[in-house]
């Protein structure tokens, strides 16, 4: 016997699935923290399967015996939970003198702005060390640095200046005081290191000599440009690795020998790698990654290429995805505060799942992001809980505790206890009724408890909408032509609301969704990833060098999978470069395949047009620069079975039993029963009903209908339901659907703006702000931007519609103002308003605006800031109500003029560089007509 276990270590749940020698395959779920029964659940869901596979008793705590197992497959929470909870190892950082407080400082995000009491996340490190070391770019300080200078080539062919090398013994002394505070992991971070490491191995040999336990330096864990979130990572490595190695430690005493299993650990780009180079730097997405896998290898088809949104719906968060044919990678993202630059797959988290806490604050129901967590958990989990999605869904009737695990309680043997979350439901909706009838603009209904609890089902599925819209609409995607793979233990209930919330026609749920996570590891391939620095511009003459670079990562990845027991034939290499137009911020990951030196001549378009459709435009005349080649070698491993099942002779199904369910419109209707394990291929299910497996439930709701694939998978075709007839009275419920779906919008025209910008004030600094505006001006809502902007767009976007009239507004104009007489802060702060017009209508529905910080627009001095102006016309070009677009037709030339115009004020310059004013003053106009193209605004 040879069993081979695929595990996901989430937040709530440990899924496991074990295949068989005779291709059966087996699941089980166990609770992920239990520490009254065991000490580490993958360890104890592989007990319970060698017990009844072997027949053999094994005590908990005994070394399990390997003899009859193969593989192990594995993705952990192990790192995420350390990073959330500050539990990693006590480091300390070396940094280039000067710059002690540099990662203290950070960058400008905040994330948590209107808060009253803002805390800035802290530092992993325990202490900070400066080394007195220097390396300058020649071409940056050639006229700085004088004649009598030590100058290095470094890996990509640019000349530095070596101002000033390590000292050793004067970071020995430095070293001894670290080791007095009991620090055994440094991270080693110096500038420029990512061109010229040459410094930071210096300083990390003697580190080892010394003694620490684990030494981490930023070239070696990411080679790129940007010091502050190479830094952060770094410190995330040297904080998280050693947890990591105590984890596998612990994990390997779990078993008598583990020398003869092939054990491999999920990374957050989504390939496997060998338990000894298992890394926290590329650990903090190794559970979700199993997710994209699985849905890429079984929810994609070859034949109609249609697109997929993975929805993956666990316990305490959800997780969301993108496939097109291939893995999207992003190098760049921020968890607990702490910005990870490594290649990670785009999985998008919004902190709504099962375990959600329900909240009714300020008139609004509230859905998260507190987790009630494994323990306590739900009310229904009997162990003293909290208010959850999974006590909403059951209220309803959406989960049937007879066919739920029996895995809770005190003694983990009992089944869910419906009757307390109904009677937690029913205090919290005597709340909402009695705020109601202290309101005067509400309405005078009251609601039931099955209306409430459908009401926070509501809100959470457009939480867990708002981060799908993030991934395809704010990337040029229409979210309504896509495919929804729903995925995770919770998915299945959420399935049908969350396409109909984005208009998506048709879904598809693995039979094995509720562990799909660990069904994508055991599809997942083993891969190296590898990259180096380039800084080139995009042409023909850097060309062989980019060649040789690509040819070289390939070669010594190919020789490390080799040496993994992998052949020619099983080996995939692809080809990356980060690519961006020149004084940009925003590096786009493109990918082309490269045989000869000529193929790279592909890149280029590939970029214009990906540039074209998240962005809406391309900068025309602008070098492209080359930030970093990468390459990506997957060794094909994965371990792929799907069994065809027996076919229906009958086209109808027929329910194992009936219940009550509680649905929007209809209330409570009768609802067939079906069990997953007893469909034969081909069987349509039609709504409303219940899909049942062991693990997990998949709501069909009325009008619309599932059918059962030939492996035993689900096809849903989702029905148009009729929309409720909206009122003006306060309504809780729609007030939270729509708070949600609005601040979805200013988030997006931010992060549009953000990437598109030139000026270092919007797209580092954050100095813009983006809201909705109501067809006389009023605000309706804002993303989390500058306050002081969002008190006075409201103003800039009034006094438009007073100056000009709101019957003299036409579709395709676009204003521009930024004087105080138009509701405007100081100069520099630019508001770009745009106007929403639906068919038949002669005036606005909406406005969408944005304001945004450009960095010089003339005037007395650069930055156009002036301390000792007089008049107006000494701060900058003013601008009252610019008709900057008219009626579809950019103003290029009178703007031109209008950024000149300060020139002629005595003493005074015009812009002084009037190409990045129109840069970002079209990154503004974009950012308002993305979004109105995005969404549907009659429906909204």
């Amino acid at each position: 016997m040879s069993l081979g276990f695929a595990i996901d270590r989430g937040g709530t749940f440990t899924d496991v699935i074990v295949f068989k020698p005779n291709e059966e395959v087996e699941v089980l779920k166990v609770l992920s923290v239990d520490p009254s029964n065991y000490s580490d659940a993958p360890t104890e869901a592989i007990r319970q399967v060698l017990e009844r596979e072997t027949g053999k008793r094994i005590p908990r705590g005994e070394a399990l015996p390997t003899d009859s197992i193969s593989w192990i497959r594995m993705g952990t929470t192990v790192a995420t939970n350390a990073l959330l909870e500050r539990k990693g190892e006590r480091i300390g950082l070396l940094i280039t003198k000067g710059f002690k407080d540099l990662l203290f400082i950070g960058n400008q995000s905040r994330p948590r702005i209107f808060d009253f009491n803002i805390k800035i996340p802290e530092v992993l490190y325990d202490d900070v060390i400066e080394v007195d070391e220097r390396v300058l770019i020649l071409e940056q300080t050639k006229e700085l640095v004088g004649e009598n200078v030590e100058i290095q080539k470094t890996i990509n062919g640019m000349e530095i200046v070596v101002e000033k090398r390590v000292e050793e013994e004067e970071l020995k002394e430095k070293l001894a005081v670290l080791k007095e505070k009991g620090i055994k992991s440094v991270a080693i971070l110096f500038l420029h290191s990512f061109i010229y490491p040459a410094h930071e191995k210096q300083a990390g040999a003697i580190a080892k000599r010394f003694g620490f336990d684990y030494v981490s330096l930023s070239h070696e864990v990411m080679p790129m440009i940007k010091v502050v979130p190479r830094g952060f990572t770094v410190c995330a490595d040297a904080y998280l690795t050693p947890k990591i190695m105590e984890y596998l430690e612990g994990f390997e005493r779990g078993f008598n020998d583990l020398s003869s299993v092939r054990v491999n650990f999920m990374q957050s780009d989504g390939g496997l790698c060998e338990m000894k180079s298992f890394r926290g730097s590329r650990a903090i997405l190794s559970g979700p990654a199993g997710g994209v896998v699985g849905i890429a290898s079984t929810a994609y088809k070859e034949s109609d290429k249609k697109p997929i949104i993975g929805f993956d719906m666990g316990g305490t968060s959800t997780d969301v995805c993108r496939y097109s044919g291939h893995l999207e990678h992003v190098m760049e993202t921020t968890t607990a505060g702490i910005t990870i630059q490594a290649p990670q797959l785009d999985i998008h988290t919004v902190a709504a799942g099962g375990g959600s806490r329900l909240f009714f604050r300020d008139g609004l129901l509230i859905v998260g992001p507190e987790s009630a967590s494994a323990h306590p958990g739900p009310v229904c989990y009997r162990k003293n809980g909290y208010l959850t999605v999974t006590d909403a869904n059951l209220v309803v009737g959406r989960i049937l505790p007879e066919y739920f695990p029996k895995i809770f309680g005190p003694n983990a043997d009992q089944e869910l206890d419906k009757e307390a979350s109904y009677k937690a439901m029913e205090e919290i909706t005597a709340t909402i009724n009695e705020f109601m009838e202290n309101d005067p603009n509400s309405t005078n209904q009251k609601f039931t408890v099955e209306e409430v609890a459908l009401g926070f089902l509501a809100v959470a599925n457009e939480e867990m909408c708002r981060p799908i819209r993030t991934l395809t609409q704010s990337r040029g995607f229409n979210p309504s032509e896509h495919v929804l793979a729903c995925f995770g233990g919770a998915g299945g209930q959420h399935a049908c609301a969350v396409a109909k919330v984005l208009g998506i026609s048709q879904v598809r749920i693995h039979k094995y969704a509720s562990l799909l996570s660990a069904y994508g590891i055991a599809l997942a391939d083993v891969v190296d990833e590898s990259q180096t620095p380039a800084q080139v511009v995009y042409e023909e003459a850097n060309f062989p060098q980019l060649f040789s670079q690509f040819m070289d990562l390939r070669d010594t990845s190919i020789a490390g999978l080799k040496t993994q027991g992998f052949g020619e034939q099983q080996i995939e290499t692809k080809y990356f470069m980060h690519m961006r137009y020149e004084k940009t911020d925003t590096a786009i990951m493109i990918s082309w395949n490269i045989e000869k030196t000529e193929d790279l001549g592909g890149f280029l378009e590939e970029f214009r047009q990906t540039y074209r459709r998240e962005f809406g435009f391309v900068l025309e005349d602008r070098n492209i620069i080359i930030d970093d080649v990468r390459i990506r070698t997957r060794g094909k491993a994965g371990y792929h079975v799907e069994k065809e099942i027996k076919k229906g002779a009958s086209r109808e199904a027929t329910p194992r039993s009936t219940t009550q369910v509680y649905f929007e419109n209809v209330k409570f209707v009768t609802t067939g029963v079906y069990l997953l394990e007893e469909m034969l291929a081909g069987q349509v299910i039609k709504g409303p009903a219940l899909l049942i497996d062991k693990n997990s439930t998949i709501v069909i709701e009325p009008s619309s209908v599932a059918e059962i694939t030939d492996h035993g998978n689900v096809e849903l075709r989702i029905g148009n339901d009729v929309e409720k007839d909206l009122t003006t009275d306060v309504d809780p419920i729609r007030l939270a659907i729509f708070s949600n779906r609005f601040m979805s919008i200013a988030e997006q025209m931010g992060r549009i703006l953000q990437r598109t910008a030139i000026s270092t004030n919007i797209k580092e600094r954050l100095d813009f702000s983006c809201a909705l505006f109501a067809p006389d001006g009023g605000l309706i809502a804002n993303a989390p931007h500058i306050p002081v902007h969002l008190g006075g767009m409201q103003y800039t976007v009034k006094f438009q519609i007073d100056h000009r009239g709101i019957e003299n507004i036409k579709e395709g104009d676009v204003y521009l103002a930024n004087h105080p007489l138009a509701g405007g802060c100081h100069l520099p702060d630019f508001t770009v308003i745009t106007p929403v017009f639906l068919k038949g209508h002669r005036t606005p529905v909406f406005f969408v605006a944005n304001r945004g910080h450009h960095a010089d627009i003339g005037g007395l001095v650069p930055g156009s800031m002036p301390p000792n102006a007089h008049h107006i016309e000494q701060e900058g070009a003013a601008f009252i109500s610019f008709k900057l677009v008219d009626e579809g037709v950019f103003q290029e030339e009178a703007l031109i003029r209008a950024l000149k115009a300060p020139g002629e004020v005595p003493g005074c310059s015009a812009a002084r560089n009037i190409g990045d004013n129109i840069a970002d003053l079209n990154a503004q106009i974009a950012a308002n007509r993305k979004l109105i193209h995005s969404f549907s605004w009659k429906k909204i």
